[in-house]
Protein backbone atom coordinates (compact mmCIF):
# COMPACT_ATOMS: atom_id res chain seq x y z
CA UNK A 1 0.00 0.00 0.00
CA UNK A 2 1.47 2.93 -1.21
CA UNK A 3 1.45 6.01 1.89
CA UNK A 4 2.76 9.91 1.70
CA UNK A 5 4.51 10.51 4.95
CA UNK A 6 4.53 14.29 5.76
CA UNK A 7 7.10 16.54 7.91
CA UNK A 8 8.22 19.77 8.64
CA UNK A 9 5.49 22.22 9.57
CA UNK A 10 4.80 24.42 12.36
CA UNK A 11 4.61 28.30 13.64
CA UNK A 12 7.06 30.44 12.55
CA UNK A 13 7.41 34.58 12.58
CA UNK A 14 6.25 36.50 9.05
CA UNK A 15 9.80 36.76 7.42
CA UNK A 16 10.87 32.81 8.89
CA UNK A 17 11.49 29.91 6.64
CA UNK A 18 10.17 26.17 7.02
CA UNK A 19 11.05 23.09 5.18
CA UNK A 20 8.25 20.67 4.45
CA UNK A 21 9.15 16.89 3.42
CA UNK A 22 7.03 14.17 2.06
CA UNK A 23 8.27 10.93 1.51
CA UNK A 24 6.82 7.85 -0.38
CA UNK A 25 6.32 4.34 0.94
CA UNK A 26 5.40 1.25 -0.46
CA UNK A 27 5.74 -1.15 -3.15
CA UNK A 28 5.07 0.61 -6.56
CA UNK A 29 6.57 1.30 -10.23
CA UNK A 30 7.75 4.87 -10.51
CA UNK A 31 7.07 8.36 -9.12
CA UNK A 32 5.76 11.04 -11.56
CA UNK A 33 4.79 14.34 -10.59
CA UNK A 34 5.33 15.42 -6.60
CA UNK A 35 3.49 18.60 -4.82
CA UNK A 36 2.15 20.16 -2.26
CA UNK A 37 -0.84 22.25 -2.34
CA UNK A 38 -2.49 23.91 0.54
CA UNK A 39 -6.00 24.89 2.40
CA UNK A 40 -6.68 27.49 4.38
CA UNK A 41 -9.65 28.13 6.66
CA UNK A 42 -12.72 28.63 4.67
CA UNK A 43 -10.95 28.32 0.82
CA UNK A 44 -10.48 25.57 -1.51
CA UNK A 45 -7.57 23.59 -1.79
CA UNK A 46 -4.90 25.60 -4.08
CA UNK A 47 -1.75 24.54 -5.92
CA UNK A 48 1.30 25.46 -3.91
CA UNK A 49 3.99 24.02 -6.32
CA UNK A 50 4.55 20.83 -8.10
CA UNK A 51 7.87 18.90 -10.06
CA UNK A 52 7.74 16.39 -12.36
CA UNK A 53 10.57 13.62 -13.02
CA UNK A 54 12.61 15.70 -14.76
CA UNK A 55 12.50 18.25 -12.26
CA UNK A 56 10.60 21.17 -14.10
CA UNK A 57 8.87 23.00 -11.59
CA UNK A 58 5.20 24.96 -11.39
CA UNK A 59 4.87 27.52 -8.32
CA UNK A 60 1.51 29.67 -7.32
CA UNK A 61 2.06 33.15 -8.06
CA UNK A 62 1.54 33.63 -4.68
CA UNK A 63 5.00 31.97 -3.76
CA UNK A 64 7.12 32.75 -6.68
CA UNK A 65 10.52 33.71 -5.57
CA UNK A 66 10.00 33.05 -1.98
CA UNK A 67 9.20 28.98 -2.32
CA UNK A 68 11.62 26.52 -4.12
CA UNK A 69 10.63 22.63 -4.58
CA UNK A 70 12.98 19.66 -4.90
CA UNK A 71 13.01 16.10 -5.03
CA UNK A 72 15.49 13.13 -4.46
CA UNK A 73 14.64 10.55 -6.40
CA UNK A 74 16.91 7.76 -4.53
CA UNK A 75 14.62 8.40 -1.50
CA UNK A 76 11.09 9.12 -3.39
CA UNK A 77 11.02 12.45 -1.77
CA UNK A 78 10.11 15.87 -2.05
CA UNK A 79 11.23 18.89 -0.45
CA UNK A 80 9.29 22.52 -0.22
CA UNK A 81 11.48 25.20 0.79
CA UNK A 82 9.29 28.16 2.20
CA UNK A 83 11.34 31.34 2.98
CA UNK A 84 9.90 34.81 3.81
CA UNK A 85 6.88 33.30 5.22
CA UNK A 86 4.15 35.65 5.23
CA UNK A 87 0.43 35.32 7.68
CA UNK A 88 -0.98 34.20 4.34
CA UNK A 89 1.01 31.39 3.99
CA UNK A 90 -0.80 29.78 7.17
CA UNK A 91 -2.88 26.89 5.69
CA UNK A 92 -2.91 23.06 6.22
CA UNK A 93 -0.24 22.16 3.58
CA UNK A 94 -0.83 18.43 1.35
CA UNK A 95 1.58 16.79 -0.23
CA UNK A 96 0.60 15.12 -3.82
CA UNK A 97 1.91 12.85 -5.57
CA UNK A 98 1.25 10.31 -9.15
CA UNK A 99 2.61 6.85 -8.32
CA UNK A 100 2.28 3.59 -9.69
CA UNK A 101 1.35 2.21 -13.19
CA UNK A 102 -1.52 3.06 -14.30
CA UNK A 103 -1.18 6.64 -12.97
CA UNK A 104 -2.81 6.91 -9.31
CA UNK A 105 -3.03 10.50 -7.28
CA UNK A 106 -2.01 10.11 -3.62
CA UNK A 107 -1.92 12.75 -0.54
CA UNK A 108 -0.57 12.73 2.43
CA UNK A 109 -2.06 13.48 5.92
CA UNK A 110 -1.38 17.13 5.70
CA UNK A 111 0.81 19.44 8.21
CA UNK A 112 -0.49 22.21 9.22
CA UNK A 113 2.16 25.70 8.68
CA UNK A 114 1.47 28.43 10.92
CA UNK A 115 2.70 31.58 10.21
CA UNK A 116 2.80 34.69 12.94
CA UNK A 117 2.44 38.47 12.34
Amino acid sequence: QVQLAESGGGLVQAGGSLRLSCAASGSFFGIGDMGYYRQAPGKQRELVATINSGRNTVFADSVKGRFTISRDNAKNTVYLQMNSLKPEDTAVYYCNAVIGVPRRVYWGQGTQVTVSS
